[in-house]
């Protein structure tokens, strides 16, 4: 640590601390936030986030590993995967934060981007005698002096999909440099989807897509702290956010823990040179791209931690709604099981299957890091219509919380509810609003949707399957059992 740098944050006490009294620019229903910590709908996903880092002093072996760069011990988000061994660490450590959060905490896509801007900056620098990878190297070690958050923004806004980033009617479709001088570029355009940005303490920003020479100011690659002048954030609006204004918790769901996603504009916003990792390198913005799905495509094993809340909600509303001993309800969560440890076991499998780039870092397993994510599109939402179908149409219907604390109604609400006498009816209506929360509400969002669309949606999967499927390799394992061009076919 240097005069200059902070003492490193350790509880998550310590981090939400850190947040404090930064002047970023925050918008949320047309109105700026003057502090997100406070603010009643993002505070939750603060929450999340805070979540890893008592993690790791609960859990050191699963959530802190040792660091290549300055010897000690640093957070596992900010570890660089040297093996198969620290990418499963870091699978474990995903689910795991999904059981206590049974949410999305925010912090999977700052790892994957150092891991792959590690292995994708040496190579830039093999290739074009550049000093990227030093500069990362230097930047990545100050956030583990620091221990702080990174955010990772790669989803450009896009515009016309059917257009390059240079066809664009308006050139900041895509984040672009606008200025450059010796001291460093000046970047313009918006990064959309942005998981965490406001719980960060630095953003690093990469191409989205595969450039061209024409496209050259749109491959650029850099890290700003998330306070820096230019920058606007637009908090992403979620279904049932405005439940976590009221005082009474039990129309929540899940009162503590929610996720975050935010639309950021950049305008003209400096990087300096230090911190920038690629520049106009075109040709490196697919590498950095497939590099960076791969890690992430297998990152999303989170989902099976949430997967692990949501099949024990369904199970206790089953007890609560006193069929637990049906058969067909057994069936029901025996597929829940069996469909979220599928999601787990390929992107286990992803990251045991493992190969070491010229970095030093390992890259896990594309076809299956892409299948784990194309599982990953589907399993959720079977999920959640299990849960819901095992929670019973109170899920949609049951009266406010309000309803539940008036003198008059109240006692009623709480007689007509009962189901089975050993669960009051409050444990059953808390059952079934984390069942809504899951599946329709705040934290849908990042259980349902962002399972969908994060990463890329389906087809972005597919397209990776079958580039890694080796359709030759396999019809000639099958011709040679056939006996097609061998003496036993003549």
């Amino acid at each position: 640590m240097t005069a200059t740098e902070p003492r490193p944050i350790r509880t998550g006490a310590e981090y939400l601390a850190s947040l404090r009294g930064r002047g970023l620019t925050v918008y949320y229903l047309g109105e700026l936030v003057s502090e997100p910590v406070d603010h009643p709908v993002i505070r939750p996903s603060i929450n999340a986030v805070a979540a890893s880092y008592d993690l790791a002093l609960a859990d050191p072996e699963l959530a802190t590993a040792t660091s290549t760069l300055t010897g000690q011990r640093v957070n596992r988000f900010l570890h660089l995967a040297a093996d198969a061994t620290d990418l499963v660490q870091q699978n474990r450590m995903q689910r795991r934060l999904g059981q206590l959060t049974g949410t999305c905490f925010q912090r999977c896509v700052g790892m994957d981007a150092i891991n792959a801007l590690h292995s994708v900056s040496y190579d830039i620098d093999q290739a074009c005698g550049t000093l990227y990878h030093r500069r990362f190297l230097e930047f990545l070690a100050m956030l583990q002096r620091g221990n702080l958050v990174l955010g990772g923004a790669m989803t450009d806004v896009k515009g016309d999909r059917g257009k390059a980033p240079h066809q664009q009617a308006d050139p900041d479709l895509y984040l672009r440099v606008v200025k450059r001088s010796a001291d460093g570029v000046w970047v313009r355009g918006a990064k959309a989807h942005q998981t965490g940005c406001l719980n960060s303490h630095w953003l690093v920003v990469m191409p989205t897509t595969r450039l061209t020479e024409e496209d050259r100011d749109y491959a650029i690659a850099g890290a700003v702290p998330v306070t820096a002048p230019g920058l606007t954030y637009i908090y992403g609006r979620q279904s049932c956010d405005t439940r976590s204004a009221d005082s009474d918790d039990l129309d929540q769901g899940n009162a503590n823990f929610s996720g975050q996603e935010a639309l950021i504009i950049f305008d003209d916003v400096f990087i300096p040179a230090e911190r920038v990792f690629l520049d106009g390198e075109f040709r490196f913005a697919a590498s950095l791209v497939e590099r960076f799905t791969c890690y992430h495509r297998r990152s999303y094993v989170c989902k099976t931690g949430v997967g692990d809340v949501l099949i024990g909600a369904a199970a206790a509303i089953a007890e609560a709604n006193g069929v637990a001993k049906a058969s067909h309800v057994r069936d029901k969560l025996v597929e829940m099981t069996h469909l979220n440890e599928t999601v787990y076991g390929t992107g286990i499998a992803a990251s045991h299957q493992a190969t070491t780039l010229a970095s030093g870092v390992a890259l896990p397993d594309e076809m299956l890091a892409n299948v784990c994510k194309h599982h990953v599109t589907e399993v959720p939402f079977l999920l959640g219509r299990l849960a819901q179908d095992l929670a019973g149409g109170l899920v949609v219907t049951l009266p406010s919380g309000a309803d539940f604390k008036h003198p008059d109604v109240g006692p009623r609400l709480r007689k007509y509810l009962q189901a089975h006498p050993d669960v009051s009816t409050e444990d059953r209506v808390r059952l079934l609003r984390l069942i809504e929360n899951m599946t329709l509400g705040r934290n849908a969002v990042g259980y349902l949707t962002e399972s969908l669309h994060g990463a890329g949606s389906p087809q972005a999967q597919r397209i990776q399957i079958e580039r890694s499927a080796d359709y030759e390799r396999k019809k000639a394992m099958a011709r040679r059992l056939a006996g097609i061009g061998t003496e036993a076919g003549r």
